[in-house]
């Protein structure tokens, strides 16, 4: 993988479509405790790799958009190391 993942939203709502068997348009863009542990799995699957995320990076994820920025940080960060 290069520099950059390849992560995108349309992927974030498809796993949590996946999750919750609604379909993609009705995937909500807040996202649970519930759904963040679920997406966070499902990212260091599919990257193999693990997201050491700490605290305040949780605390700080209440939409899929910010999910994203996190994952993109994380994996970036892993990508490069």
């Amino acid at each position: 993988m290069s520099g950059q993942p390849d992560l995108g939203r349309a992927d974030l709502v498809s796993m949590l479509a996946e999750l919750t068997g609604k379909p993609v348009d009705q995937v909500p863009h807040r996202v649970g405790s519930m759904e963040l542990a679920w997406l966070v799995h499902l990212v260091e699957q599919r990257y193999d790799t693990r997201m050491d995320l700490t605290d305040d990076q949780l605390a700080g994820i209440r939409t899929l958009d910010d999910a994203l920025a996190v994952f993109h940080t994380c994996l970036t960060a892993s990508a490069d190391g």
